[in-house]
């Protein structure tokens, strides 16, 4: 149970990721999907239907700043992404709710992230193991995301989370923020893995990533739609015009881009690979950079209120890869970040142990459901 129906490339790779590596342990494995419950915030911006949820996405992307071939290209991408992309994970349009298993894993991505208004995902108990009719559930890699325990009291959700947990026969997190929780509600250390997209070596085993050329030089903009703001378009686009870079744009629309790529979730990473640089503002985003080796810069976005914020899981992700150093809240430091060296020789010796870390946790808490 994953994030697997989620559009975007960071919730497909991290979902393969994970599915190949419990196939790599010998298991059968299918998606299980949970049921989108109303969101703990109420926004009445929000629309409950999803060709309402649709609909507004749409006008959203059609009424941003990139030119508009760009917003069309972008529109296209996300109507046809499911039908593109989701059999490549074994996901068919027909939800498969809570079946009979040996063990429910769950994770990654922010499966965890109950307090938040986004009603794609909305409150659903059965992201934290509720109701499973399987012999055991786990988690791999879970993340609450930017819920906090200080959101968890102010929206009375403590008692109820912390009693999902406790029912739970292994628990594992990605991040501090989520391993706070945990402990705080179960009384209980969680153990600590790495993103599924970085435990899986998609760069040595993957065969699905093309061998990729351009006849331009290109610098990756990997950010949503109208999250970067005007005033860091402008510096990317001139940082780029310096450099005789064209600006590439996946993931969202850009107004500073000079081009929208509509790729598959295998095609991102051949692009990564090939890039003189990045810029980003994303958890996955951040990790495609790591795997392929390129110099990036992460932009990170403070929370405020009940508006997205990404610093818990991108100042966790980059101290455990001994890269804090890659992170900034300002534009204008990205120039400098993007000249410095950085050493994936270190990085990869830390996935590397990961990586068994990973296996060892699978491996164990999976034969447990036949004791």
């Amino acid at each position: 149970m994953s994030m697997q129906r989620i559009a975007n490339y960071g919730s497909f790779l991290q979902a393969y990721a994970l599915r190949t590596m419990l196939e790599e342990l010998g298991h059968d494995v299918q998606f299980v999907d949970y049921h989108v419950c109303p969101p703990v915030i109420r926004d009445a911006s929000e629309s409950d239907g999803r060709l309402a949820r649709t609909a507004k996405k749409g006008l959203a992307a059609l009424g941003g700043k990139a030119p508009l071939s760009q917003r069309l290209a972008f529109i296209r991408h996300k109507k046809n992404f499911a039908q593109r992309y989701m059999p490549l994970l074994g996901v068919t349009e027909r939800p498969n709710y809570n079946p009979q298993l040996d063990c429910l894993v769950i994770g990654s991505d922010e499966v965890f992230n109950c307090i938040q208004k986004n009603t794609n995902v909305g409150f659903s108990p059965e992201l934290f193991g509720a109701d499973s009719q399987a012999k055991r559930v786990i988690t791999y890699a879970a993340s609450f995301g930017n819920t906090t325990l200080e959101k968890l009291d102010q929206y009375g959700k403590t008692e109820e989370i912390a009693n999902y947990l406790r029912a739970i026969d292994a628990v594992s997190v990605r991040d501090a923020n989520s391993g706070a929780i945990v402990n705080a509600l179960t009384g209980s250390t969680p153990e600590y893995h790495l993103d599924p997209v970085l435990a899986y070596d998609y760069m040595g085993k993957c065969d699905r990533i093309p061998n990729l050329r351009t006849d331009e030089k290109y610098l990756i903009l990997y950010a949503y739609s109208n999250r970067i703001t005007e005033a860091e378009g402008r510096w990317i686009a001139e940082y780029a015009k310096q450099r005789g870079l064209k600006v590439y744009a996946i993931g969202g629309a850009q107004p500073c881009a000079d081009r929208f790529i509509d790729c598959s979730p295998f095609e991102v990473l051949a692009y990564f690979k090939n890039a003189e640089a990045v810029i980003t503002d994303t958890f996955h985003g951040t990790i495609f950079s790591v795997i392929t080796h390129r110099p990036f810069a992460t932009l990170v976005r403070k929370s405020v209120g009940t508006g997205y914020g990404n610093e818990e899981k991108l100042t966790d992700l980059l101290r455990r890869l001994n890269l804090s150093s890659r992170a900034t809240y300002d534009i204008a430091n990205v120039k400098q970040l993007l000249e410095q060296h950085i050493d994936f020789d270190a990085t990869d010796a830390i996935i590397a142990e990961q990586r068994q870390h990973t296996f060892r946790y699978l491996s164990k808490e999976i034969a447990l459901h036949t004791v």
